[in-house]
């Protein structure tokens, strides 16, 4: 008796964008504003979460008219929808606060261009049922959120000594000022890129090892 066939729409399409398929780590996506807004744990969550909102949102209506959607200018609806809810976004982040809205800059605009949410969109969302879209939508936004939060966490827990503005050590703490500075995201985001390639390569390790004993 064959077994039975698992169901398309299992979570398994939000976990793979955390880990296995992560957007930073693993296919090393949308690094500009990875190194350009992850000087703090706020403005890098905030950041994840407006990308996350867009891909999502995005990878639903792209899904739901792929089968209307001309060939020919798929890509320009594509860079339409996206940046529809990217102005969405915009006004909401100013809304909430202006201060916020001013460290991320135009980088928030930039979300229309990061090659995650456009890849997705032309990579999956485009040939995969809106359910399957959405998840998908919200694994890489998550991984995306999580690795912003990865390296803005360092970047301001060693640069300023805090974490989400809250100071977590004494006044005699020295910041290292360099890790909020632009060479900073490099160093951490090479610190990060070598400890899940690390990671990686032992699962790789011990997975082959599993096959050799079952063989």
């Amino acid at each position: 008796m064959s077994e039975p066939r698992r169901d398309p729409t299992s979570t398994d399409e939000f976990i793979k964008g955390l880990w296995k398929e992560n957007p930073v780590f693993v296919q090393v996506l949308g690094m500009c504003p990875v190194l350009a807004v992850s000087n703090t744990a706020e403005n890098a969550l905030a950041m994840g979460l407006a990308t996350m909102f867009v891909l999502v949102m995005a990878n639903a209506v792209i899904s739901s008219l792929r089968r209307f959607i001309p060939k020919q200018v798929r890509i320009a609806t594509y860079i339409l929808v996206i940046a529809t809810f990217v102005t969405v976004v915009e006004y909401v982040i100013q809304a909430i606060s202006l201060d916020l809205h001013k460290a991320l800059g135009a980088f928030i605009s930039l979300i229309v261009v990061n090659c995650l949410i456009l890849g997705r969109a032309e990579a999956f969302a485009s040939k995969n049922t809106v359910s399957r879209s959405v998840l998908d939508g919200l694994g890489m936004g998550a991984g995306f959120t999580f690795a912003l939060l990865c390296l803005g966490g360092v970047r301001e827990i060693m640069g300023s000594g805090s974490l989400f503005g809250v100071d977590l050590f004494h006044e005699g703490y020295q910041d290292w000022v360099i890790m909020i500075l632009p060479s900073g995201g490099f160093f951490t985001l090479a610190a990060w890129l070598l400890v899940f390639n690390r990671l990686k390569a032992r699962r790789e390790r011990r997975a082959a090892v599993t096959a050799e004993v079952m063989s």
